[in-house]
Parts: structure tokens; C-alpha cells; sequence
């Protein structure tokens, strides 16, 4: 058996420490774990996801006549905020999640990344690629995902860019370069049927109320009513706003779906 995100979250671990731009990041901060993505599906491979963002400014939801364009009610008022995840007492900033088989089975030969590396770079190393990308996202400062910065040096407002794609493969070649135990690597260099082979089940670490996972939700908030219009009450959140070790569970992934395991596993948290 081998689970997944714990090789990944080994891996990450080795990267942070031998990659200048990425030694910032404390791993007991990011916990890694795995979603469901079928290989022939159209998706992406991993996902980094950021627990720092501050509460939102209130607001609400609101109706008007499709006629007269009249607002004829709105909800209440609120604000969006994002759930609390602690692992072992310790304030997860950043979730990064990977989507398997979906992940296992990415090569640089079908990726329009490939023009980034040289010639006869392994196919696996797309993977690794992914991997650093992921990383790369998170911000110094905590205020979210990293902000991209354009050639000319001011800001965009997209997550990704060429610059962004160049300094990721820049960063994955020189980590290669610093000759890194290749034990660590292994598990890339299968497809998801080879690794099924090799180790019989393939696992992740994944969250109790899967397919769901922590993610911002809305809170009511005490504002002036509006004794004019139709108050339509919030709903209240239907996933929860803290988790914890408790809420981690292992589950088994295959090509066409995951399963809970029938005892419980361990868990590792980044």
C-alpha cells in the first residue's frame, strides 16, 4: 500500500529545504490531501488552496422583478469567512489538494509546459513540475495566493502567467540539479496502473465529509433592517467552519472512484 499524499507531502519537504524562493514556507502549515479526478476528464491536476484570506466586508443577496427591475427582497445581511483547520494544536494557512488518477498519469510530452525544459527531460518531471507549482503559490505574506507579477513588473490580476510558468521550471531543474535521493522521486515515475501493481492500493489522505473539503462559507451579521423589503434568512453552513485530526480519514482511490478504507488509517499532516 502507499498513500499518495503522504509521498508528496515527504517530497515537498525536500524541495522547501533545498529551493531559496520556497524556504519560507513551513510545512506544518500546509496539509496535503487527495480529491478524485478521472485521467480522461478535463481538470486540474492539484490545487492549491488558501486558508489566510480575511473576513469579507458585509453584504447580501438580492432579488428584483425580472418586469420592473423593482427589488423585491434580499438575504441577510453577512460576511464570508474561512473555515479553521488545526493539525495537532498547529493553524493550517494552506490546503493543497491533487487529484488522482488524474495527477499520477500527467506527462511533459502532452503538456505545454514542455518547451520549458530541455529536450530529453523525463516525462515524470511533469509531475514534479506540478508539484513546485503548487508550492510556488503560496504568498510570503499570508494575504492569499501569490500575486503574479508581469515582465514589466507590476502586478496581474490572474493566478498564473509566463513569467510565473518560467520561475516554476527554473526552480524544478535547479532542485534536480542539487542531486536529491531519488528514493523520494520514485513514486513519480509510475503512471497510476504501475503504482496499482507495485503497491496493490493506492491511498490518500482525505477529509471525513468527502468530496467536500474546508472552503469560505457565509455567516449572518447583525445590520439596519430594512422594514420595506423581504428578508430572506441565511442558510446556515452545511460543511463545518473547524477541523481538526478528526475530521482526517484515508481513503482508497482506483480509476472510477474512492472508497473509505475499512479500518482507520494514519494520518499525516504537513
Amino acid at each position: 500500500m502507499i498513500n499518495y499524499t503522504e509521498r508528496i507531502t515527504l517530497l515537498m519537504q525536500d524541495v522547501v529545504a533545498r529551493t531559496p524562493r520556497l524556504s519560507f514556507i513551513d510545512l506544518r502549515e500546509i496539509l496535503v490531501f487527495g480529491r478524485f479526478g478521472r485521467s480522461d476528464a478535463e481538470g486540474a491536476f492539484a490545487t492549491c488552496h488558501c486558508l489566510t484570506l480575511p473576513e469579507s466586508e458585509p453584504g447580501y443577496f438580492f432579488w428584483r422583478d425580472r418586469t420592473t427591475g423593482e427589488l423585491t427582497r434580499r438575504s441577510q445581511w453577512f460576511v464570508t469567512k474561512s473555515p479553521e483547520v488545526r493539525i495537532l494544536q498547529t493553524k493550517i494557512k494552506y490546503l493543497v489538494s491533487f487529484a488522482l488518477p488524474r495527477f499520477c498519469n500527467q506527462s511533459l510530452e502532452r503538456s505545454r509546459k514542455a518547451e520549458l525544459y530541455p529536450e530529453r527531460t523525463e516525462p515524470w518531471v511533469a509531475k514534479l513540475d506540478t508539484i513546485v507549482h503548487e508550492l510556488y503559490h503560496i504568498d510570503p505574506d499570508e494575504t492569499g495566493l501569490r500575486r503574479v507579477t508581469r515582465a514589466d513588473g507590476s502586478h496581474s490580476p490572474r493566478s498564473h502567467g509566463p513569467l510565473y510558468y518560467e520561475t516554476v521550471a527554473e526552480m524544478v531543474q535547479a532542485y534536480l540539479a542539487s542531486n536529491p535521493d531519488p528514493s523520494l522521486l520514485a513514486f513519480l515515475r509510475d503512471d497510476f496502473d504501475t503504482l496499482g501493481t507495485r503497491h496493490r492500493e493506492i491511498t490518500c489522505t482525505t477529509f471525513r465529509n468527502f468530496p467536500s473539503f474546508p472552503q469560505r462559507y457565509q455567516e449572518a451579521v447583525d445590520m439596519p433592517a430594512d422594514p420595506i423589503v423581504k428578508i430572506e434568512p441565511l442558510k446556515a453552513p452545511t460543511q463545518p467552519v473547524l477541523y481538526t485530526e478528526a475530521d482526517l480519514v484515508v481513503r482508497h482511490f482506483t480509476e472510477t472512484g474512492v472508497r473509505r478504507l475499512p479500518a482507520p488509517g494514519h494520518h499525516r499532516a504537513a
